[in-house]
């Protein structure tokens, strides 16, 4: 069932009304604001095909379109898809392609995209090439005519590298090419890719759109219909679905969005200048800084600068990196990002360890890197941890 906002009445909202908003309406059943959660596997028929819109829940679950409803407004999108996990979300672009076909991607990316594509989907056919794409001019170069898709993740994870969507787009568009997005550390509150000419944006919402840790879910978002076809096929015959619990959860989520990330931004600037004075601490990633590379591209396509953050201590030594995130007290140390409550994570060893170390390292992950997710913990109790791990 598609989740389409052209039928929407509240698409004018601006993004704080429309996080809570866009693409809702009360339920149908007995006005209830929240959607409920339709735990239910099938639904009843009067006659063969003759149901109220839904046949079974691999197919379409009211909770779920509620949820992709939801998606597809904040992303200023026409439709929205929810799946099990952002990787599934990534495996159902992937099946777009065929045989022979050929991607360029970021070369500074999750892990666990890395993985999917090398040790998945190459056994099949695909060819990934893996670049740097600071300067968008320099993709040009990898691509031929077997080229189908770029995949841009923006700002990278975990080296939180700058990409100018506007002028891949551009250059997507020249050659006929797809364009996907990878939108989570950003968010629809900070950046909106599809504006920028993105054929798909793609999220892990199991982090800032969920917020609390406490979901796994994966989003596509995409205006054009033919391209909405394709892969609700996909993720219809391939039933890699979120559950109604889940897609409950991550609604829930999103209707705080906008609150919990004007926080993550605010702490993440304040942490962020800390960690750049610190005597100890040799360099700080972090778009906001006026001598991070396309700065002012960050300026140009993002609403603020987020709560990501990665950097290395003087001397780049990897026991010094592991003793400061095993003494953190307030800071989980944990995988996964973009909760309430502020992480740390060691991406050569949990994240993006299964990346081979001499194409890590060619990105910049090195084994001295600490990742941060700047929760919306008092900045001041977050600084302190920090104080007294670094040393």
């Amino acid at each position: 069932m598609y989740a389409d906002q052209n039928k929407m009445s509240k698409k004018d909202l601006r993004f704080n009304s429309k996080t809570i908003h866009g693409g809702q309406q009360p339920d149908k059943a007995y006005g209830a604001v929240m959607p409920p959660i339709y735990q239910t596997s099938t639904y009843a028929q009067s006659t063969p095909g003759g149901h109220m819109g839904y046949e079974y829940s691999r197919s379409a679950n009211p909770t779920r379109t509620a949820l992709e409803n939801a998606l597809a407004s904040i992303e200023n999108g026409n439709y929205g898809l929810a799946f099990a996990s952002g990787l599934s979300a990534m495996d159902a672009v992937i099946k777009l392609l065929n045989p022979g076909d050929e991607v360029v991607s970021t070369n500074d990316l999750y892990g666990g995209s890395y993985r999917l594509f090398k040790q998945v989907f190459e056994k099949y056919g695909i060819t990934f090439h893996f670049i740097g794409m600071q300067d968008a001019a320099a993709i040009e170069s990898h691509i031929n005519e077997k080229t189908k898709l770029i995949w841009v993740e923006t700002p990278t994870n975990p080296m939180m590298n700058v990409i100018d969507i506007r002028a891949v787009s551009a250059l997507a568009k020249k050659h006929q090419l797809l364009l996907a997005v990878d939108n989570t550390f950003a968010t629809p509150y900070l950046q909106r890719p599809l504006d920028l000419g993105a054929d798909i944006v793609m999220h892990s919402a199991t982090k800032y759109l969920g917020g609390h840790s406490d979901v796994v879910v994966g989003a596509l978002v995409v205006k054009d219909k033919e391209l909405a076809d394709q892969l609700y096929f996909i993720q219809n015959a391939s039933g890699a679905v979120c559950g109604p619990m889940d897609s409950f959860l991550t609604l829930r989520g999103i209707k705080t969005l906008h609150v919990r990330m004007q926080r993550h931004c605010e702490n993440g600037k304040a942490i962020a200048q800390y960690l750049a004075k610190h005597p100890k601490i040799e360099k700080v990633y972090w778009p906001g800084f006026e001598d991070h590379p396309n700065h002012e591209v960050a300026k140009d396509q993002m609403n603020g600068f987020g709560g990501m953050i990665s950097f290395i201590t003087k001397g780049s030594s990897y026991d010094d990196a592991i003793k400061i995130v095993e003494k953190l007290q307030v800071f989980t140390l944990a995988e996964s990002l973009g909760g309430v409550e502020s992480l740390a994570g060691h991406p050569a060893s949990m994240t993006h360890a299964s990346i081979p170390k001499t194409e890590r390292e060619k990105s910049g992950v090195v084994d001295a890197l600490i990742r941060l997710s700047v929760g919306i913990e008092d900045v001041d109790d977050l600084i302190a941890d920090l104080e007294q791990a670094i040393g």
